[in-house]
């Protein structure tokens, strides 16, 4: 009872004309305070979530769901036991083989290190690869003995050569055994050529649009000298399967030779960096909320002091200093609460909007980015943790003024 008493004093108190009109106008201030920087950090963080979806989505069309790489070293036998396990699972839909190493590209005097990656046949139902490819050719990697690379957009440029090229693609890997033969250097060297299939794959990421060939897995294990050996085993899930559920089945059969990685997993430095750049927003943006609260601080302060007359009126009817004190500290809440609450609101529908129209622009000439206006995606986690740090600031914020300029009021 004592508790509505002291809300329904404070509701008031907060909405009511004071005796001075600028008192009104200040506590509409610290409201709008409160709810432009709660609105500022659904807004910021989403769309920090939505450039974190997007990359995402281009690491889909290339990365598997689930690789099995090895824990040391870099190349693993084909036949091992635990990957033969792991490829009979009942989950399983698509097992390929991969074997992924550096090298050097050269074409008619132009050359450039490339990460060739030797993959089966069925690579096309692990991945998304014919979704991103350009060209007037098609998605082959060898015919009898012919092998095709199928490199990233921007490797072509580097090298000076377009989705389709005449002639060989020259490509030297270092022996991996014998000694090195000091007269004659190219003899530490396996030299091999490609020829072009007529397409280019694009990510949109510079590490595999850069530095990415795609070829046969026979062709790179001829090159790297690593015959019946496999740097990766790459799966994809049948639809339906919980993913988490199939990689600690996973991890269980391959033990501690071997790390099995989700697509985030593989694409851990990336994400990271990502996640620290939206925790250091949430950081500074939360420093701008608390700036906001000093209005509120602002305001209960003139508040008090013009309720002086209030305050005597209730001490004389039997309330006590803690009970006054409580008016004024749920008046403050009361600001947090409905600056909260707004700037939330606020936010998803500025969010809705960039959704629905792509309200502010990546720049003013169409196709100069992979997306036209900033992406955004709201995580209602992420609306959740911001409501109750709003909440958090404008309480803490308001209790040791309201306490102060109370006991200093009350003991006049």
């Amino acid at each position: 009872m004592k508790n509505t008493i002291g809300f329904l004093f404070a509701r008031r108190y907060l909405f009511s004309k004071k005796s001075t009109n600028v008192i009104n106008i200040i506590s509409f201030i610290s409201v709008v305070g409160v709810m432009v920087a709660t609105m500022a950090l659904v807004v910021v963080l989403s769309v920090f979530n939505g450039f974190h979806d997007m990359v995402a989505g281009f690491f889909t069309q290339f990365d598997p769901q689930i690789a099995v790489v090895p824990t040391k070293g870099k190349y693993a036998p084909a036949d091992d036991p635990a990957l033969a396990e792991i490829r009979k699972m009942p989950e399983v839909s698509v097992a390929t083989e991969c074997v992924e190493d550096q090298a050097l590209a050269i074409y008619n005097g132009r050359q450039a290190m490339v990460v060739i990656k030797g993959v089966d046949d069925n690579i096309t139902q692990q991945t998304h690869i014919n979704e991103i490819l350009f060209g007037t050719g098609s998605f082959e990697l060898s015919v009898a003995d012919l092998h095709y690379g199928v490199m990233g957009i921007r490797l072509t440029q580097t090298l000076g050569i377009g989705a389709s090229w005449d002639g060989y693609l020259n490509v030297y890997a270092p022996r991996r055994e014998g000694q090195l033969d000091l007269s004659n250097p190219m003899d530490g060297f396996v030299a091999d050529s490609l020829l072009s299939p007529g397409v280019v794959f694009c990510v949109n990421q510079a590490k595999y649009d850069r530095n990415y060939i795609l070829t046969s897995t026979r062709f790179a294990r001829s090159l790297f000298g690593c015959d019946g050996e496999l740097t990766s085993l790459e799966i994809r899930l049948k639809p339906g399967t919980d993913i988490d559920a199939v990689k600690k089945k996973m991890r269980g059969v391959a033990g501690d030779r071997y790390s099995v990685l989700d697509r985030y997993e593989q694409q851990a430095e990336t994400f990271k960096v990502m996640q620290i750049e939206k925790f250091m927003a949430y950081i500074f943006l939360t420093f701008i909320l608390i700036v906001a609260c000093f209005n509120v601080i602002g305001s209960l302060s003139m508040l008090i002091i013009d309720k002086r007359d209030d305050v005597e009126t209730l001490r004389c009817l039997g309330a006590t200093d803690k009970q006054i004190s409580s008016i004024f500290l749920l008046e403050g809440r009361m600001i947090a609460f409905i600056g909260a609450l707004g700037g939330v609101l606020l936010g998803l529908l500025l969010c809705w909007l960039q959704q629905q129209f792509g309200i502010v622009s990546l720049g003013n000439s169409s196709g100069n980015f992979i997306v036209d206006a900033y992406p955004v995606s709201v995580h209602y986690d992420d609306v959740l943790v911001i409501f109750l740090t709003v909440i958090a600031v404008g309480f803490v914020a308001v209790w040791y003024p309201v306490r102060y300029m109370s006991r200093q009021l009350l003991e006049k």
